[in-house]
């Protein structure tokens, strides 16, 4: 399959064009029915020969060009609604019926606050041009009126969500006129899956009630099902959470699909080079090092524990807290007794062979480096962050 997509240097094409290459090169292989030849890169600065030859060639169209930020109103129309005319015009030419996608705006119902949107204006003459070739030629078109996109694009543009990530990330001010209002967002990942979909022939159909999206099997327009729904307020507050985890440790929840897993991935784009590293600190003695990597509000934390030959750490029992003790570089030995009963259990460790042993409840025990050269690291999880207030950890020697 050879696929054409216009539009490939804007945030969706690059996106879209280097998720394609991965299925192409067999990078990925989560869409196993998916084979792709070649995919025609067109963009503002591409010749109308190379359109010319692309659409000759192209099983597939991905019709991403457009103009959002004109300088002048007349200028939608030209961009949205002109190029796409030469567009399909190209593809007859050729008699090429390839299934082709538009990329059309939630504005293009033009209802409710896009009802005099020329932007919009110029996305639902798009859109019939495209639906009157489908008439016309018996061509397969898709129709999507996005909503909010989410990705990485130039902040302080047309993304009031890329702006807020690019602010906080660079310690730049910035305003938020009303904490209360509410977007839908599409995220870049979501959007190039139901890109996958739609190749596939699997993609989602609907019909609007207004600006409201409902699928619709026999609906005329296709949407991406997966957006959030969120508040300004709701962006700034986990973007401020984000910006505070390299001090806090506080790794924020992120569900597996939340909004914020995909925001915090968009924000750390962000980062300056200058913030891909933090330091962290380092509790130091004569046996070795303590270090907190990562604490959770719901799973306790994550450190790293560095003891010195010879040295023997650990020497307490917890009444409810656990632990994971988990040996990546080293050779030890885990002791561990039962302050009832009296039974022991031991266990040799290696960083050559990677295991994790419970420290149990009620267990008092230690962690010995049996090296007389070298260091022994261990990976330590458990359940609770550390509170020096409480904090349920009592010698007693095994």
């Amino acid at each position: 399959m050879n696929i054409l997509v216009t539009g490939a240097k804007g945030m969706v094409g690059t996106a879209l064009v280097a998720n394609l290459k991965n299925i192409k090169e067999n990078k990925n292989r989560t869409r196993p029915a998916l084979h792709i030849d070649e995919v025609y890169e067109y963009d503002i600065d591409s010749s109308p020969d190379e359109l010319d030859a692309y659409c000759k060639n192209a099983d597939f169209v991905f019709n991403l060009a457009g103009v959002n930020r004109p300088e002048k109103a007349e200028d939608f129309m030209k961009g949205n609604f002109g190029f796409a005319s030469i567009l399909l015009d190209t593809l007859k030419k050729y008699d090429n019926k390839a299934t082709i996608m538009l990329s059309s705006s939630i504005q293009a119902t033009l209802a409710g606050r896009f009802g005099v949107s020329e932007y919009g204006r110029s996305k639902k003459a798009g859109e019939e041009l495209f639906f009157d070739y489908a008439a016309e030629t018996g061509a397969k078109v898709a129709v999507y009126r996005f909503p909010n996109l989410m990705g990485h694009s130039r902040p302080k543009y047309n993304s009031a969500v890329s702006t807020f990530c690019w602010a906080v990330a660079n310690d730049e001010e910035f305003t938020v006129n009303d904490r209360s209002t509410e977007l839908e967002l599409l995220y870049i990942d979501d959007l190039v899956e139901g890109m996958f979909d739609l190749l596939e022939g699997k993609e989602v159909h609907c019909e609007f009630d207004g600006v409201e999206t409902v699928v619709d099997p026999c609906g005329r327009y296709c949407c991406v099902p997966v957006t959030h729904k969120v508040t300004l307020g709701e962006i700034v507050d986990l973007l401020e959470e984000f910006k505070r985890q390299p001090v806090t440790l506080m790794m924020p929840k992120m569900p597996e699909g939340s909004f914020a897993k995909k925001l915090y991935s968009l924000y750390l784009t962000y980062l300056p080079p200058e913030k891909f590293k933090y330091s962290l600190k380092m509790n130091v003695d004569d046996r070795g090092s303590f270090t907190e990597l990562v604490h959770t509000s719901d799973c306790g934390q994550v450190s790293i524990n560095i003891s010195k030959p010879g040295i023997t750490k650990g020497q307490h029992w917890h009444n409810s807290k656990w632990e994971q003790f988990i040996v990546v570089s080293g050779h030890g030995l885990i002791q561990e007794r039962n302050i009832n009963t009296g039974e022991t259990v031991e266990f040799e460790v290696s960083g050559d062979k990677i295991e994790a042993v419970y420290m149990i409840p009620g267990w008092t025990h230690n962690i010995i480096n049996l090296s007389e050269t070298e260091n022994l690291v261990t990976v330590m999880t458990c359940n609770e962050i550390f509170n020096p207030s409480k904090p349920d950890t009592f010698f007693e020697p095994v």
